[in-house]
C-alpha cells in the first residue's frame, strides 16, 4: 500500500511540474518566440506580469534595456501614462532586427493604465509599423503584436 502512495505521490509531483512548464510553453507559443531568439523587455514594473516574462524566458533569451546588441524581438509594457506612445515605439525599433517584432503589452479594458485601441492603431503607422493580432497574454494583460510592413522588410 505504502508503495503505491509514493508511487502517485511522484506521478502526482511529475505531472505538477510537466504542467508548469507546459504552462509556460503554452504563454510563451502565443507569442511566436522560440528558442535561440533574443528578445528585449522594456517597461517592465512592479504593475506588469512576471508570468509573461517568465514564460518567453523558458525559450528565449530574455534581456533587458542596457542589452547593446540586436534583438530578434522587443516586449514593450505600455501604459497610459507612460507617455508619448510614437517615441517608445521607434525607440523599441532600434535595436529590432529587420524581420523583428515588438510585443505591445498593454493592461485590459477597465485595468489602470488601459491604453485604447484607436490610439494604438493611430501611433503603429506613424511609428512605420502596422498591428498584425491581438492576444490574451495574463489575467491583466493584453499583447498586440506590431511589425514593420512587408513592403519595408
Amino acid at each position: 500500500m505504502w508503495f503505491a502512495v509514493a508511487f502517485f505521490a511522484l506521478l502526482g509531483w511529475t505531472m505538477t511540474v510537466s504542467s508548469q512548464e507546459g504552462a509556460l510553453q503554452g504563454l510563451a507559443g502565443k507569442f511566436a518566440l522560440g528558442e535561440g531568439l533574443v528578445v528585449q523587455e522594456l517597461g517592465f514594473d512592479s504593475d506588469c506580469d512576471k508570468s509573461v516574462s517568465d514564460a518567453i524566458a523558458s525559450v528565449a533569451e530574455l534581456v533587458d534595456e542596457t542589452y547593446g546588441d540586436v534583438v530578434d524581438a522587443v516586449l514593450l509594457w505600455w501604459r497610459e501614462d507612460d507617455g508619448d506612445l510614437v517615441d517608445a515605439l521607434v525607440d523599441a525599433l532600434g535595436p529590432l532586427a529587420d524581420s523583428g517584432v515588438i510585443w505591445l503589452m498593454t493592461p485590459k479594458p477597465g485595468r489602470p493604465g488601459h491604453v485604447e485601441p484607436e490610439d494604438i492603431a493611430d501611433a503603429a503607422p506613424t511609428s512605420g509599423l502596422q498591428s498584425t493580432n491581438s492576444i490574451s497574454a495574463a489575467k491583466d494583460w493584453q499583447g498586440t503584436r506590431l511589425v514593420a510592413p512587408k513592403s519595408r522588410r
